[in-house]
Parts: C-alpha cells; sequence; structure tokens
C-alpha cells in the first residue's frame, strides 16, 4: 500500500533514522536495481557519499539492496555529487548513487541516482522506481540466491580520476600562480579534493571548515553560510573566496573585498566570456525561473538569450540538452559547465571564475557583478499542508494585484519540507516588500488553519 512520497526534487531525501530509514534505503536500492537490471551492461553500480554519519547505515543499507537483487557494487567513499557523474560513467558503470542531502544539515540525508552516462534520473525514471518500491511482490520475487547475489568491493584511489577531469577543464595555458585563495569545504564531500586541485594548480590556498566529524556538515560554514570565508578573504588579502556545499555541487563566490557575488551575476559573467572566448553553444544560457531579471536584460544587451526552467539543475540540464547548450546554472550556486560536468560542480565552476579573473587582468569585484539586479525577495513559510494552490481561495485576486504593479511572482511548495516558496520581484523595492508582507499573511491564514 503506497504510504508515502519518495523522490522531491532532487531524489529521495528526508531525516536520516526515519523517513529515510535503513529499511527504505534498501527497498529503494532494490525497486532501482530491478529497473535498471532490464537495462544493464556491465552490472555494477557505484555508490559515493559525503561526510554524515547516517551514510554509513545507508550505504550499507543500499549495498544490501542492489546485491539482494544480484547487482555488484563499487563504493568509492566521500566524493562530491558531480564527481560520482562522472566516475560512474568513467568506469562504465550501469548507474550510479550518491548519498547526500547537499546543503542540508546532518540530520537529513539523501539517495541521487545517475545513469550510466552520469545524468541524472528522469522524473518518468523515478515514477517506475516509485511503482516498483510500492510492489511487495515484485521486490520478493528479484531476490536472488546462490551464485547470483552481487558482491561489493570498496576502490580509495578514485580521487585521482576526479582531479584529473577538473584541471581538464581549466586552460592548460593558465596557472594559479601567485593566486591567494580561501577554500571553504563545508566539513562536506570535497575536503580532499577541492584543496588538492586548487594547490596542484599553483594557488597559495587557505582552508577552512576541511575537518568532518559527521556532524558538522554544512555547520555555520560553506555555501549556506560564507561569513568565515568573507572575513578570511579581507584578514588574508586573498583573491577570491569560494564557498562549496556538504556535496560540492555548488558554490558561492566572494570577492577581494570579502562581499558575496550574486549567483545571478555570476552565471551573467560567465556565459559572457564563454561567448567573447567562442566557447558558449547555442549563443544561449539556461537559468531557472527564480533567476533575476537583470540577467534577462543583460543576456539581450550581449546578443544572447536567457532560457528558464523550471527549478532544479536537473530541469537545467534538460533544457541544455534539448536545445544545444552548453553553460547554465541557478542563482543558489548550482552551475552547470556541460562540457566537463553533467550536473552542478561547484569546483568546475571555481575554475571557470579564475579563469575568467585571469583572462581579464582584473578583480573579481570588477568583473563578476556586469548587470544591476532588480529588488528580488524570496520567503520561505512553514505551513501544515500543501494544498493546491489552484484550490486557494483568494489567491487569484492576490496575483491579479502583484501582476497589476508589474511585480513578478513565483510560489512553489518545497520538494522535501513542509514550505511554500515564495518569490517576488519588481523595480520598486518598497512596494515589493509591503506585498511580500501581504502575501506572507495570507499564506499563512490559507495554509495554517
Amino acid at each position: 500500500m503506497k504510504s508515502l512520497k519518495l523522490f522531491g526534487t532532487d531524489g529521495v531525501r528526508g531525516e536520516a533514522g526515519s523517513f529515510l530509514s535503513a529499511e527504505v534505503a534498501m527497498k529503494v536500492a532494490m525497486a532501482a536495481g530491478i529497473y535498471l537490471k532490464s537495462k544493464a551492461v556491465t552490472n555494477k553500480i557505484l555508490i559515493g557519499k559525503d561526510t554524515r554519519r547516517s551514510g554509513y547505515m545507508i550505504e550499507n543499507a543500499i549495498v544490501s539492496g542492489l546485491t539482494a537483487v544480484g547487482y555488484d557494487v563499487i563504493e568509492v567513499g566521500p566524493m562530491p555529487t558531480p564527481a560520482i557523474a562522472f566516475i560512474t560513467e568513467n568506469m562504465r558503470c550501469d548507474a550510479g548513487i550518491m548519498i547526500s542531502a547537499s546543503h542540508n544539515s546532518f540530520e537529513d540525508n539523501g539517495i541521487k541516482f545517475f545513469d550510466g552516462h552520469g545524468n541524472k534520473f528522469s522524473t518518468e525514471v523515478e515514477k517506475e522506481i516509485e511503482s516498483i518500491y510500492f510492489d511487495a511482490e515484485k521486490l520478493q520475487e528479484a531476490q536472488v540466491t546462490a551464485k547470483k547475489i552481487g558482491k561489493a568491493k570498496r576502490i580509495d584511489d578514485v580521487i585521482g580520476r576526479y582531479i584529473v577531469q577538473l584541471k581538464n577543464s581549466f586552460p592548460v595555458n593558465q596557472t594559479l600562480q601567485g593566486m591567494r585563495i580561501v577554500l571553504d569545504t563545508s566539513n562536506g564531500a570535497a575536503y580532499k579534493v577541492g584543496p588538492t586541485v586548487l594547490e596542484e594548480l599553483g594557488a597559495d590556498v587557505i582552508v577552512l571548515h576541511d575537518k568532518p566529524n559527521g556532524f558538522n556538515i554544512n555547520e555555520a560554514c560553506g555555501a549556506l553560510h560564507p561569513k568565515d570565508v568573507s572575513e578570511a578573504v579581507v584578514k588574508y588579502r586573498a583573491d577570491l573566496g569560494i564557498a562549496l556545499d556538504g556535496d560540492a555541487d555548488r558554490l558561492v563566490v566572494i570577492d577581494e573585498k570579502g562581499e558575496v557575488v550574486d549567483g545571478d551575476q555570476l552565471l551573467g559573467a560567465v556565459g559572457a566570456h564563454l561567448a567573447e572566448q567562442g566557447k558558449l553553444k547555442g549563443e544561449a544560457i539556461v537559468a531557472t525561473v527564480m533567476s533575476n531579471a537583470g540577467l534577462d536584460d543583460y543576456m539581450k544587451e550581449k546578443g544572447l538569450k536567457l532560457l528558464r526552467s523550471n527549478v532544479g539543475d536537473k530541469h537545467v540540464l534538460e533544457i541544455m540538452k534539448k536545445e544545444g547548450i552548453n553553460f547554465g546554472g541557478e542563482q543558489s550556486g548550482h552551475v552547470i559547465m556541460h562540457d566537463y560536468a553533467k550536473t552542478g560542480d561547484g569546483l568546475v565552476s571555481a575554475l571557470a571564475v579564475l579563469s575568467l579573473l585571469i583572462t581579464q587582468g582584473a578583480k573579481a569585484s570588477e568583473v563578476l557583478r556586469p548587470f544591476k539586479l532588480y529588488p528580488q525577495k524570496l520567503v520561505n513559510i512553514n505551513i501544515k499542508v500543501k494544498k493546491p494552490l489552484e484550490e486557494i481561495d483568494g489567491l487569484d485576486e492576490e496575483l491579479q494585484v502583484l501582476d497589476g504593479l508589474h511585480i513578478r511572482h513565483l510560489i512553489r511548495y518545497s520538494g522535501t519540507e513542509n514550505k511554500l516558496r515564495v518569490l517576488l520581484e519588481g523595480k520598486d523595492a518598497k512596494e515589493m516588500n509591503k506585498q511580500m508582507d501581504i502575501m506572507v499573511e495570507f499564506f499563512q491564514k490559507a495554509l495554517n488553519a
């Protein structure tokens, strides 16, 4: 009997030990294994994880589930999400699994799936796996015995493959020699590979939060909390600050003044730079519906197009592939350099930013804010029920008011939490903030009654 929804915006994610229990992880792995078996080429699945304590429990459960249906498993330990996408394809595996809740705190964990080419599973594939998960008879019938049971082995040296891939994304005629960089690894999956690749390219690297203990991932550090990086950049007179999240698929950049660079401005700066070098395919970039209208204006100014997708780097990538575009991302810091990565990759993106600074021969504050942003505000509202938006009485009238004031609005439920996300954007900041207060009060009454 179907009792819960497994897949959210980015894989299966929730509190470890409750929503994401060992039993759920094992059954999800079995369901995925059953789905993949019909398309198996090598009968191998790769598993990586970030530094959460619960990763041990979930990893072992996934291994049990996959080997129970006859799959062989390769475990590579703590590695960034984009590394798992790359190594899955590089090692010719049928699929890859990353155990991570990305930027969430240590209590949560998640399971992300990649196909044999390093692409995230489509929504359609997720639905098929979810259907198998709730079919007890199919799960029972798929379990194998004797010599058909799969085996598992751990490989500890795959970091070298990923470092080579990262270096390949950086121009061979450039070096980071003479540059001082502050890197915050968020006590997460890039705590080894991040400093290593920057140092090998010649940078003087000051590393923060690189001592994971299973519970301190994303804790007051990294992409969600760049305060320490900002202060260190100023203190050590660094050229740039880079803050990653727990699984290193996103980054926040801090300029030499210690000020955070907006994600949309970063997309605009790097996208325009790629175009100037003849490296931007499709003469366009892809961002999400969350991105600032100022990015639209800047792309038009540069003779380029901006295409928008639904929220989630998976959806950004879908449009990129469909339209033949090799660059895109989200304002939150998921940046996809598709020539080198199949998903958001904080380190590949950071190297692209560093290459831009070297090419321009300018400071970060001078080149990473090429346009002005429209005033924009995002509020997450805690709610009791996720009532379909079209069924909320009075919402149409509220949205008509916003339209009349030329305030762009985006309203959606979180895929993993009981929250409603409300984004407003308009040229008049005072009016936009006033309307946000009205919308928050409206939704609190409508969804928490």
